[in-house]
C-alpha cells in the first residue's frame, strides 16, 4: 500500500537548525565539540564565526543576528553555541520573531544525544510549579 505523499513537507523542506556561533576550534580543524548529532533535526545554518564578541559595540552583532534569523519557522530550531550574551540575543530575537514560542536543542550528557526543548514564553501556569 503506498503511503500518502504530504505536499506541504516536500514545499517547505527539512527544518533549519541555526547554530549561533561557529564551534571554537572550528577554523584549526579541531572542534571543541561534536554537533553532528543535531543534523538529525534539520540542516544546519551557522550565524556567526567563533571568534564573534558582544562586548562594545552589540548594534552590528545584533543586526547580524537579526539578519540571519529573519526566515526562522517555528519548526526550526535553535543550537545554543558560544558566547552566553549572544545566545541571550539570539533566543530574543527568536522569541521577538515567533511570539514567545520557539525550539531548541539541548545536550544530555548522560544518553549523548540532542533533545528538542519547546519553548512558550507566554504559557500560562503556576508560577511556584
Amino acid at each position: 500500500m503506498l503511503e500518502s505523499i504530504d505536499y506541504k513537507t516536500i514545499k517547505e523542506g527539512r527544518p533549519t537548525v541555526y547554530v549561533i556561533q561557529e564551534i571554537a576550534g572550528t577554523r584549526d580543524g579541531r572542534p571543541k565539540i561534536n554537533i553532528m548529532g543535531a543534523a538529525e533535526f534539520g540542516t544546519f545554518k551557522f550565524l556567526l564565526p567563533e571568534l564573534s564578541q558582544i562586548i562594545f559595540s552589540p548594534g552590528p552583532l545584533i543586526f547580524k543576528l537579526r539578519k540571519g534569523l529573519q526566515n526562522y519557522r517555528p519548526r526550526d530550531y535553535l543550537l545554543l553555541t558560544g558566547d552566553p550574551a549572544i545566545i541571550g540575543v539570539a533566543c530574543s530575537i527568536v522569541s521577538d520573531i515567533t511570539n514567545g514560542k520557539y525550539q531548541l536543542l539541548k545536550w544530555d550528557k548522560q544518553e549523548r544525544k540532542y533533545y528538542s526543548i519547546n519553548i512558550n514564553l507566554h504559557e500560562k501556569g503556576e508560577i511556584n510549579e
